[in-house]
């Protein structure tokens, strides 16, 4: 009798043990996690890695279009690719997203995976890889990206309405970054993504000349209001560019916050940050500026990406695996 006690006693911690490997499963499957591919397509990331220095040696300004999709895409619907689907009112119309680019990449990168491991990896994490890369590209730090997202299906144009917008204030903008689980250093630390990258005339002119009905916004340093003045004709140069990060548009580094000091910030949602005191303490301890503790732009950049990936993501059966990135299934 001893002997059948022993073996129900086996079969019994077996069970609880095959119980407890399977909760935790479950537990993984409800949200993301760092190595998500290792076993069903252990190369995911070295293809997108590779895809992404490919098309950014040939093109520089990619790594910028693909850092501002993924933000763009994980402040609408959550981080699911859903700004990737091409078509009539999806969100890749809205006139949020027309400046938008990247989306050849992120395509190639597909192409590639499904060949690779048919069905497996999602766009929207293709999406949130190829952001990091892009920014190592640019000289910043990597940072491990938990994976596992699924793609949405559902996307509309309507839903891209209320992205951060180049001339929100510092109120507007916390409000839309607490609306997605993001504090104050969030905000700071990843606008500063505008380090690199450029934008049109079109979205800061009105600083240039006729600001509030008197002259230039006081804001801008005097010297620099001429220079972007020659960069932004009033009457013609709406579509020109502009770096956004002055002197240093293709290297990711703290240099953005110095512009901002120095009233070199080109949108006015970006110099306002200087002007606020809940965001100026943030950004001076980016420069290490007055006494206060430094924090390492980069990363702290990192960590509040890793925290907007997880927006509104679809794990577990939620959402599906693309195919193409531009359609749904």
């Amino acid at each position: 009798m001893e002997g059948v006690f022993s073996n129900k006693k086996l079969i019994l911690v077996f069970v609880i043990m095959i119980g407890l490997c399977i909760g935790a499963t479950r537990v993984h499957g409800q949200g993301t996690r760092v190595g998500f591919y290792s076993r069903t397509c252990p190369r995911a990331e070295s293809i997108v890695k590779s895809t992404v220095r490919s098309h950014v040696n040939s093109d520089p300004t990619l790594a910028a279009g693909l850092l501002r999709m993924h933000f763009h895409d994980c402040f609408v619907q959550g981080c699911d690719a859903s700004v990737l689907v091409s078509g009539a009112n999806t969100e890749r119309t809205a006139f949020a997203n027309l400046g938008l680019r990247g989306y050849e990449v992120i395509d190639d990168a597909k192409t590639q995976l499904e060949a690779a491991c048919p069905g497996v990896v999602s766009c929207a994490d293709i999406l949130a890889l190829a952001a990091r890369d892009s920014v190592v590209l640019s000289g910043g730090l990597s940072w491990k990206v938990p994976t596992g997202r699924r793609d949405g299906t559902i996307s509309q144009a309507s839903d891209a309405n209320n992205l951060p917008a180049p001339f929100d204030s510092v109120d507007v903008q916390k409000q839309k970054f607490a609306a997605k689980g993001l504090n104050t250093q969030d905000l700071v630390t990843l606008v500063g993504g505008h380090t690199i990258g450029t934008s049109a005339c079109q979205f800061f002119s009105n600083r240039l000349y006729n600001f509030t009905g008197n002259g230039a916004d006081p804001t801008i340093n005097p010297s620099f209001v001429s220079t972007l003045q020659g960069l932004c004709p009033q009457s013609t140069g709406a579509a020109n560019r502009v770096a956004l990060d002055t002197g240093s548009q293709f290297k990711f580094d703290s240099s953005y916050y110095s512009n901002l000091r120095n009233g070199r910030g080109i949108l006015q949602s970006d110099q306002a940050l200087w002007s606020d005191a809940s965001t100026k303490s943030i950004v001076q301890r980016y420069l290490g500026i007055r006494g206060l503790l430094g924090l390492t732009f980069s990363v702290e950049f990192g960590k509040s990406m890793v925290k907007m990936g997880n927006i509104g993501v679809k794990t577990g059966t939620d959402g599906e695996i693309r195919k193409i990135c531009s359609a749904f299934n």
